[in-house]
């Protein structure tokens, strides 16, 4: 059985794709990820995934495929109520393939029959998942899917008792499980018509859900940090932390937004008697810590977006823009490239020529990199919004841009515009969902060839800035 599966995965991922001069990382990785979003939006035609037995229309197929995939959460349906739980499943599982990424399941059958990896499929990995080299990358996919493994259970667990209050022990089995794969995977898709809204009270769903969704955008790297530290903390072992640059920048940088979006949305929304003036004092600050931490790309939502005050959609959008943390399953510019922002306006205030973060210099091109980052999304999102704009002349403009930025973010967030979009705004919405999903340079990547390296060096030039 085991050759026959070798032979097969030969065969799949053989040298007529390896040796191909086209399939280049990037676009393999691109490819990797509308090729899933086709194929589940065909699954999702089928009259068995739809309550009413009929085919299904192919652009809400496309639409639900890609936010799935994407790890959104954007609907232009009710999840509930028009997929049958055979639709419900093929959701559930285009999310779970989001969240880790197609390269790392591909990665991880590879390693499973041949133990090794080819260069490529290493290089592959390394831009999907982000990580800063190659060794040690057998056992990385690995405690990456343990880790998952791991969480998810323990949410089910979790959001079954939750559940089991209101409904059957089969339909709150299902809901704890679609809800954990969901939550954690930063997708923010639910099976309640009103998302989490009945739940606005429950400190259990509160926080089991916000936990998934943290640990889930924090990223691989940094979880895996903080088990090696508490294990040895248990096994009393004498030990001085020495995290990395990429943990310290990242827990600090996540804390500061939760924490700070937290105070924000509260001062913003404790008196808004659609959302959060008929709760208690306690149900208020769940709420907004709710609504701080599912901003950050996971889409579910106790409180009504729809009836946010303006103030408060504009903190949302730009909590949504930032996003989580790379090599986790969260979208946006990253919490890294908007720290490395700040620090670069800091010392460009302060007439001082370089970053340094935790006695550490960092080098400029990763400045570049994440200037280039932020300027490329704020273009895909000015220019899908000018398309919603166009269409959509009737809405207000600020709930389009937060749909747009809901999108690029991945975040899946909506104040209620969605089902009600045009086709040519929905279309829109799916390259906009994709574009955040792969990252905006590796797509630009795939279709701009990387120049050969110049050895030429000239002279520096002056030019006025501010």
């Amino acid at each position: 059985m085991a050759t026959q599966l070798q032979k097969f995965a030969s065969r799949f991922f053989g040298s007529h794709v390896r040796h191909a001069s086209f399939f280049t990382v990037s676009r393999t990785i691109c490819t990797s990820f509308a090729t899933i979003i086709l194929l589940g939006a065909i699954l999702l035609m089928l009259p068995s995934a739809h309550t009413n037995g009929a085919w299904g229309d192919f652009l809400t197929a496309l639409f639900t495929s890609t936010s799935a995939v994407c790890v959104t959460g954007l609907t232009a349906v009710d999840t509930g109520t028009y997929y049958t739980y055979f639709g419900q499943f093929i959701i559930m599982l285009l999310i779970q393939i989001g969240g880790l990424g197609y390269m790392t399941l591909t990665s991880f059958l590879i390693v499973m029959l041949f133990h090794k990896f080819s260069l490529k499929e290493r290089l592959a990995l390394k831009e999907t998942l982000d990580t800063p080299g190659y060794s040690g990358i057998n056992n990385f996919i690995v405690s990456i899917l343990v880790v998952t493994a791991l969480f998810e259970v323990i949410g089910v667990i979790l959001l079954f008792f939750a559940f089991i209050q209101r409904m059957s022990w089969g339909k709150a089995l299902w809901a704890a499980t679609f809800h954990s794969v969901s939550a954690f995977n930063n997708a923010g898709f639910s099976i309640f018509s009103d998302n989490l809204m009945s739940y606005v009270s429950s400190p259990l769903v509160n926080f089991t859900v916000t936990m998934l969704i943290i640990f889930g955008g924090i990223g691989y790297q940094v979880i895996i940090e903080i088990y090696l530290y508490i294990k040895s903390k248990l096994e009393l072992i004498v030990y001085r932390p020495c995290f990395t640059l990429n943990f310290n920048i990242v827990t600090r940088t996540t804390l500061f937004l939760l924490f700070f979006g937290t105070l924000v949305i509260w001062i913003l929304e404790r008196k808004n008697t659609g959302t959060m003036a008929h709760l208690s004092l306690g149900e208020q600050w769940m709420a907004s810590w709710f609504q701080a931490v599912t901003a950050r790309t996971a889409g579910f939502n106790t409180v009504d977006n729809g009836k946010l005050s303006i103030a408060s959609l504009l903190a949302t959008i730009a909590l949504m823009f930032i996003g989580g943390s790379p090599g986790g399953t969260a979208g946006g510019i990253k919490t890294t490239t908007a720290w490395l922002l700040y620090a670069a306006t800091k010392i460009a205030l302060t007439a001082k020529d370089t970053v340094i973060a935790f006695e550490r210099r960092i080098p400029s091109g990763l400045l570049i990199k994440a200037i280039g980052i932020t300027v490329a999304s704020m273009l895909v999102c000015l220019l899908s919004t000018m398309i919603l704009v166009i269409k959509e002349h009737n809405q207000p403009f600020i709930n389009l841009l937060f749909e747009v930025v809901s999108a690029f973010g991945t975040v899946g967030l909506s104040t209620g515009v969605t089902p009600i979009l045009s086709d040519t705004s929905k279309l829109a919405l799916i390259a906009t969902m994709y574009i955040g999903r792969v990252n905006i340079l590796l797509l630009m990547s795939a279709f701009i060839p990387k120049p050969d390296p110049s050895h030429v060096r000239y002279a520096e030039g002056q030019l006025l800035i501010g």
